[in-house]
C-alpha cells in the first residue's frame, strides 16, 4: 500500500500500516520506536489521536470520507492529546516532518493505492 498526495504529486508513506479493529486501533503506536521514512499508520475510523506513552513526536493528518485532508497536527509530541476533528473519517500518523517536506496542506486530495 502507498498513500499519495494527488495535490502535491508525492509519496506521503510506502510502507503504511492499518489499524481497524479495537485492539489495533487501542494499540496504535504505543510501544513503537521512531517512524521511518516512509512508513506510517492509518487508523480508521478516526476523528482524534493521542500520543500517550509514545516517546516520539508525529505528524497527524485527518481525512473526511473523500480522501481529502481536513486537518493536520505537524510533530504532535509525546503525551498529547488532540481534540477531535468531526469531518474527520480517518486519520494517518507519520513521522514528523514529513508533512513540511512534502508540502501537505488542509484541501489536498490523497489517494491510497494497493502498489
Amino acid at each position: 500500500m502507498h498513500i499519495y498526495n494527488e495535490t502535491r504529486q508525492i509519496n506521503l508513506a510506502t510502507r503504511p500500516r492499518v489499524a481497524d479493529n479495537f485492539w489495533t486501533r487501542g494499540r496504535g503506536l504505543i510501544g513503537t520506536r521512531a517512524l521511518q521514512p516512509g512508513d506510517a499508520l492509518i487508523i480508521r475510523p478516526c476523528k482524534g489521536v493521542h500520543t500517550w506513552f509514545m516517546s516520539y513526536p508525529i505528524d497527524v493528518i485527518y481525512v473526511d470520507e473523500h480522501d481529502r485532508v481536513v486537518d493536520i497536527t505537524p510533530a504532535m509530541r509525546p503525551w498529547r492529546i488532540g481534540r477531535p476533528r468531526l469531518r474527520a473519517r480517518y486519520v494517518i500518523e507519520l513521522p514528523a516532518g514529513t508533512v513540511q517536506r512534502s508540502g501537505t496542506q488542509i484541501g489536498d486530495q490523497l489517494r491510497l493505492t494497493d502498489k
